[in-house]
């Protein structure tokens, strides 16, 4: 007995080494942490439970078969974050560069599987050079069977990817698929085919930073949610970020209590849209006075910057926020804004979380580069989320809400349960001057009068509040209190969309 239990005691202490003193050492010059010390910083302390830590791969090519070490290059298993269970994946990039094998996938895909019967969210932190060339097509088919649970957990608990090394070819495929991205500056990077590849086929000069680093993600390509400093940073955020989301899609979101009142008036909101209709406001400050304790949970800061999307809290509950920012392009929808917005209301209602949205559109960003770019299947996007939502939806318009904009940004039409307006809100199918134009085209001589005709009926929300399309026109100074109120009795919302299969999202 005794001479097992020794055994045993070896095998963990050689899982536990990884790829041994040296290749941690490598990883710390890096600045990054181990898998397994990144666990410890995420979970709760002495609450990791770790299956599959004697797995060992099965290839016995190319030298492999003398080649093993316990857990295969990924530590997998469950702990708690904040009490609440999650399941983990932590690849071990000092153990065959985190590379992926049959074996390897296999012990992603049991934690994913079990995520998905137990209701918890899966956590994957991601640390691989990609496929193990060794077992070739073995490998391969280790990430289609990742892919697939990617899939079918999709909707059914929340999947957050934090990218903290290396992640390249078919690796980037399940990262794309979970709900967020998170990335690591500086030490991380994402792409299909790497600076070689590019230079042999299109002759481009360009650095794996450059190319898929964090910077990239977060500004150019939109792929990825938030860069953060280093692991730490990455990881304390990721436990602050959990504490946001429900565990799955039959839960309501975690409550918070809160010592901020749900009716503070906030006088300040009085004077925070200027009297020039056409001068900007930064939107992120109504965001910030109307929830719990001014936290605000954003996503995608640096891309697309013309709308805001994040997570906060009122009255304790989770809200997914999205509002337009009249400080980039006055606010307008484009394509970017448009396909961000639309995936994470889609997020919210698929996790139970009711969306407050807060408008100022003056409509869609004109130009040929937005036709040529898809627009309009791009817009539709939007539109489909918000008119496809069940969960609570709560508007706010706080200055312009014209033409089709006003439409997708969960206006009445698309089932908003709660429609507000400032007093300052226009509503209309365009703004004054160019509404009276088109109107009186040919008659020059009427423009100035007509204008200001048509400000006078438009530019404020009473026609719309008269046909029942806004619900009331409240005091900004009471926007947190309304919001509050609508939240509490939409609390129950029961409200079913016809069966089908699936929808057909015009992607």
């Amino acid at each position: 007995m005794q001479d097992i239990l020794d055994r045993l005691e070896a095998m963990r202490a050689g899982a536990r080494a990884g790829g041994g003193t040296k290749r941690i050492a490598a990883q710390h010059a890096k600045g990054k942490l181990t898998a397994r010390e990144r666990l410890e910083v995420l979970l709760d302390e002495g609450s990791f439970e770790e299956w599959g830590m004697f797995v060992e791969h099965r290839c016995a090519d190319f030298g492999m078969a003398d080649q093993k070490i316990p857990g295969d290059g990924v530590v997998t298993g469950f702990g708690t974050v904040d009490g609440r269970l999650v399941f983990v994946f932590s690849q071990d990039f000092t153990v065959f560069g985190g590379s992926l094998s049959e074996a390897h996938a296999e012990k992603i895909c049991r934690i994913m599987d079990q995520a998905m019967k137990v209701g918890a969210p899966v956590i994957g932190l991601n640390d691989s050079g990609g496929a193990r060339i060794q077992e070739g097509v073995a490998s391969l088919g280790g990430y289609a069977e990742v892919f697939q649970r990617n899939i079918l957990a999709s909707g059914v608990v929340p999947q957050i990817s934090m990218i903290m090394g290396p992640c390249a070819g078919g690796a980037v495929y399940s990262p794309a698929m979970t709900d967020f991205i998170f990335m690591v500056k500086d030490s991380s990077y994402m792409f299909v085919t790497g600076p070689d590849v590019v230079k042999t086929v299109t002759h481009e000069t360009v650095t794996q930073e450059e190319l898929g680093g964090a910077v990239t993600h977060t500004s150019k390509s939109g792929v990825a949610d938030l860069a953060f400093e280093n692991d730490v940073d990455a990881i304390l955020e990721l436990r602050r970020f959990l504490s946001f989301l429900p565990s799955n899609n039959r839960e309501k979101p975690p409550f918070r209590p809160t010592n901020d009142p749900v009716d503070r008036r906030e006088d300040s909101l009085d004077t925070l849209i200027p009297d020039n209709p056409n001068k900007p406001y930064d939107m992120k400050e109504l965001i910030l006075k109307v929830v719990d304790d001014g936290e605000f949970f954003e996503l995608q800061p640096d891309y697309a910057k013309n709308i805001l999307t994040g997570f906060g809290r009122i009255g304790g509950g989770t809200v997914g926020i999205v509002a337009n920012q009249p400080m980039v392009l006055a606010g307008c929808l484009d394509i970017a804004s448009s396909v961000k917005a639309a995936r994470f209301v889609r997020f919210c209602d698929a996790f139970n979380i009711p969306i407050c949205t807060f408008v100022d559109v003056p409509g869609f960003l004109p130009g040929t580069a937005q036709e040529y770019g898809g627009i309009i299947k791009h817009g539709a996007k939007l539109l489909y989320a918000y008119g496809e939502a069940t969960v609570p939806k709560v508007t706010v318009i706080t200055r312009k809400a014209y033409g089709g904009a006003y439409d997708v940004m969960s206006s009445k039409h698309l089932r908003g349960d709660l429609n507000y307006a400032w007093p300052t809100a226009e509503i209309a199918v365009m703004g004054p001057k160019g509404a009276v134009e088109i109107i009186f085209r040919g008659e020059p001589d009427q423009i100035e009068a007509r204008t200001d005709e048509y400000r006078q009926k438009f530019a404020n929300p009473f026609v719309a509040a008269s046909r029942g399309y806004i619900d009331d026109v409240i005091m900004p100074h009471n926007t947190r209190m309304r919001i509050a109120r609508a939240l509490t009795m939409l609390a129950a919302k029961d409200l079913q969309n016809p069966w089908k299969k699936h929808d057909n999202l015009p992607l």
